[in-house]
C-alpha cells in the first residue's frame, strides 16, 4: 500500500473522468487514504471546478466526451504550474504515454487501476513513458469484463443493481457473465 495521508493535511485531488461509476468508486478510496477528491465528468466541468478550489493533484481520464485529458492537461497547468497530473486510460499506448509526458503529466496510468496505483504514479518522482504502458495491453474485451466485475463488485453481486449502473439490460449483463473471462 502507497503512503497515505493524514487528515491534518487533506490535499485537493481533482479527478475527471466520464465514467460515474469509476469517478465514485476511485473518489471514495482516495478520500479513505486521506485526500479530498472533487470531482468532474469532463474537461469544461473540470476547468470550473479547478477554478474554483485549487488542486494539489489531478488524475484525467485521456479519453472523454469533448476535449481528452492531453488538451485538458495545459489548460490546468497553465492555472496551476505546480499541478501533479496522472493521465489514466483505458487505451494506452506508447505515443500517448510519451505526449501525456510532454505536456506536463509527471504520470500515465493504463486502466484497470486502483487508488493505491493512483497514489503511487502521483508522488513517483519518475516517469519513463517506455515502461508505462504494459508490453501486451488488455483486449478491449477483457477491459470490459474487468469494469463488469468491479461495478458488480461495488454492488454487492445484485446483477439489476449493476446492470442499471452500467446502462444495460439485466439479460445482456447475465448472458456477458455466463462467458467465461477473455484473456487479456
Amino acid at each position: 500500500m502507497t503512503e497515505e495521508f493524514n487528515q491534518d493535511e487533506q490535499p485537493l485531488l481533482l479527478l475527471v473522468d466520464d465514467d460515474p461509476t469509476f469517478t465514485r468508486v476511485m473518489a471514495r478510496a482516495l478520500t479513505r487514504r486521506g485526500l479530498q477528491v472533487s470531482t468532474a465528468g469532463d474537461a469544461e466541468e473540470a476547468m470550473v471546478v479547478a477554478q474554483r478550489q485549487k488542486p494539489d493533484y489531478a488524475v484525467l481520464d485521456l479519453k472523454m466526451e469533448g476535449d481528452s485529458g492531453l488538451v485538458l492537461l495545459p489548460r490546468l497547468l497553465e492555472l496551476y504550474p505546480d499541478l501533479r497530473v496522472v493521465i489514466l486510460t483505458g487505451y494506452s499506448s506508447i505515443t500517448t504515454a510519451v505526449e501525456a509526458i510532454k505536456r506536463g503529466a509527471c504520470n500515465y496510468l493504463c486502466k484497470p487501476a486502483d487508488a493505491d496505483d493512483v497514489l503511487t504514479a502521483l508522488l513517483s518522482d519518475q516517469a519513463d513513458p517506455e515502461s508505462l504502458v504494459p508490453e501486451h495491453p488488455m483486449s478491449v474485451d477483457r477491459l470490459q469484463w474487468e469494469h463488469i466485475q468491479r461495478v458488480l463488485a461495488e454492488h454487492d453481486g445484485n446483477i439489476s443493481a449493476t446492470a442499471r449502473a452500467l446502462g444495460m439490460h439485466r439479460r445482456t449483463l447475465q448472458r456477458k457473465l455466463q462467458k467465461r473471462p477473455v484473456r487479456r
